[in-house]
């Protein structure tokens, strides 16, 4: 009996496995899940924490957005003067870790949020900013930023619509007017 329970024993994961394969990874292009939304939808699968549903599993639509957000980044960054004086500040852990893991410069993006907190180099000067920052149709980035510096602009944004990140906005400040750190340090005390 124990001879013809191994064989069973070892297939019956791998059958369990093939649906899960098909239904629970990202190993599908955007469009096949835009194509079968049904499928998804009835699984539970397009809804995200907002609570509705949307074109992508949350977790795919996660991922779509890094590259060409730490891409965009790394261009900024070295479009500023002195790039070696600039910090990355990010509004969620998550932007911060995929800059720093799709990043092709030495940088280190930050972040107030989670345990980015910790990872803030208040020992250095810098010169040029480099804020990542959510979509919001209330944003007021350049006005709230933009008098500590001698140069502000917005320098891109998240494109793909797929994408969690979205209209994420890259924002490019250089040449400060001040010592950034005292209002970083300020920031860090309230988190």
């Amino acid at each position: 009996m124990k001879k013809y329970l191994r064989p069973v024993a070892i297939l019956l994961p791998i059958l369990f496995f093939i649906p899960m394969y098909q239904l629970s990874y990202p190993n599908k292009s955007p469009q096949y899940f835009i194509d079968h939304q049904e499928t998804f939808k009835a699984l539970g699968q397009l809804r995200w924490e907002d609570g509705k549903d949307h074109a992508l599993p949350q977790d795919y639509a996660d991922m779509l957005g890094w590259k060409e957000m730490a891409l965009k980044v790394d261009l900024a960054y070295e479009s500023l003067p002195t790039s070696s004086k600039t910090i990355v500040i990010c509004d969620n852990y998550g932007q911060a870790g995929a800059i720093n893991y799709y990043t092709n410069n030495r940088m280190k993006a930050v972040s107030f949020n989670a345990d980015y907190v910790n990872w803030f180099d208040l020992t250095n000067r810098y010169d040029n900013l480099i804020r990542v920052k959510d979509y919001s149709k209330q944003d007021d980035e350049l006005q709230e930023t933009g008098p500590y510096f001698t140069n502000s602009k917005l320098i891109d944004s998240v494109n793909n619509r797929y994408a969690r990140e979205y209209g994420t906005r890259i924002y490019g400040f250089s040449g400060a007017k001040v010592d950034i750190r005292k209002r970083l340090a300020d920031e860090l005390k309230q988190h």
